[in-house]
């Protein structure tokens, strides 16, 4: 059965493996505080049908709660340890729709169905702004199934990645960001070639760019939010030329055979 992934644009992403509909850091709307999805269509309804919810870190465009009161009564969310602590609203949205909520720390794994979610770590803040400075650690994960995918969350480049991730058949990462600069915490184009070359999976799909924009920036530094694909395809075949890298268009997908 092979394992097929949907980028929904940012961050979220729709993959499938062994039967499990896994949907990650779900973001539904056309505009949050000073950002407005520039490109790519409203991902439709079905993009929030699914059987698992990973959220990677508390920020507003990754734990979005109006996103997350879209899911169905009884989907199952994963969430860094300490996000029911840190975001109150979660809690009551976790119960007023009845969704369970796991909470993890890196190394932690979660059964769903036939797939195990592992969740890793990564480089990244994991405080919720603006609203307070309870923490709760940034997380990448890991889906294994048919096949291993890595979905990075937002992450910098930090020593013994690829160790804490394991082999990987996808590697999911971001390139880009929100705004015309990218502070600590983040990969870039040239980063993200880096990671793939120390992951080495089969293949990787590049995700947390060209999306959404702040408002009034559009001259800013535009570069940064049209170029980062192409450039992660192009850094990419240099540092990582075995691994075939799928720029996909928002709403669309690929298809990777099982490894296994």
């Amino acid at each position: 059965m092979p394992v097929e992934i949907t980028w929904w644009g940012h961050a979220t992403a729709t993959v499938r493996d062994s039967g499990v509909r896994v949907l990650t850091d779900p973001l539904f709307v056309p505009r949050l505080m000073h950002l407005r999805r520039r490109r790519g269509a409203l991902p439709p309804p079905s993009a929030a049908v699914a059987d698992v919810v990973v959220v990677s870190h508390l920020h507003s465009d990754h734990l979005h709660l109006p996103s997350l009161a879209r899911l169905a009564p009884g989907t199952r969310l994963v969430a860094p340890h300490g996000a029911r602590a840190a975001v109150p609203g979660l809690g009551r949205l976790a119960a007023s729709r009845g969704l369970p909520v796991t909470e993890v720390r890196p190394g932690d794994e979660v059964a769903a169905g036939p797939l195990t979610i592992r969740a890793v770590p990564a480089a990244h803040d994991g405080r919720r702004w603006p609203y307070g400075t309870r923490t709760a650690p940034a997380l990448g994960y890991v889906f294994e199934g048919e096949a291993r995918t890595y979905f990075a969350g937002d992450t910098g480049l930090f020593d013994g990645m690829a160790r804490a991730v394991g082999p990987c058949d996808v590697a999911m990462l971001p390139v880009g960001g929100w705004g015309p600069f990218l502070g600590h915490g983040h990969l870039d184009p040239g980063r993200a070639a880096e990671a793939l070359a120390e992951l080495a999976p089969r293949a990787a799909v590049p995700v947390h760019y060209g999306t959404y924009w702040p408002i009034g920036m559009d001259a800013v530094r535009p570069h940064e939010f049209h170029a980062p694909g192409h450039d992660f395809v192009r850094r990419a075949a240099a540092l990582a030329p075995q691994v075939a890298v799928h720029r996909l268009g928002h709403g669309e997908g690929m298809r990777l055979e099982a490894a296994r």
